[in-house]
């Protein structure tokens, strides 16, 4: 089997619009008509996006706790503490911003795509800043390693999703 080739992309992509009569300046699919939902679609979609949110919040928990315990188990509380702490720095914001698309699910105010993009913006920067203040305010206990443990199991939480296949 060939592989494909810059070339022969830009080759099939001219045939495209000599047989179609497009031009890239309208896009590929502008003769197509917008995808029309029924009542019930929409209920199902907005059905299974909520369970994934609040499915993806709760594996997060469930890392977070992980994380503590196996971190205070192996290196005392300073450590268990440390491994909240991290876990809590991303969780916190995320959760936060999970219950803002939550809201805008059930119909209060709807998040377009610029929302969305802030949101994200400033879940990534409270993260950051709590992490920061943690940095700062416990740096005589802090245990670094067990901080980070408990960072990279929250971020990670969609592993036990995959795991019993509950990915939404």
């Amino acid at each position: 089997m060939q592989k494909p080739t810059l070339a022969g992309f830009a080759a099939s992509k001219t045939l495209y619009e000599a047989s179609n009569g497009s031009s890239t300046s309208r896009g590929a699919y502008a003769d197509e008509k917008p995808i029309q939902l029924s009542d019930s679609e929409r209920a199902v979609i907005h059905r299974n996006a909520v369970r994934g949110l609040v499915r993806v919040l709760l594996a997060q928990a469930l890392m977070a706790v992980f994380a503590g315990l196996v971190s205070w188990a192996v290196a005392g509380v300073a450590a268990g503490a440390s491994a909240l702490l991290g876990a809590g720095a991303y969780f916190v914001p995320n959760a936060l911003f999970a219950m803002r698309l939550l809201l805008g699910y059930s119909g209060l105010k709807p998040v377009a795509a610029q929302g969305f993009l802030a949101g994200e913006l400033i879940k990534l920067a409270s993260a950051t800043l709590l992490l920061l203040a943690v940095a700062l305010l416990a740096k005589a206990w802090l245990v670094w390693p067990a901080l980070l443990f408990g960072l990279v199991c929250v971020l990670k939480g969609y592993v036990l999703l995959l795991m019993f296949q509950r990915l939404p």
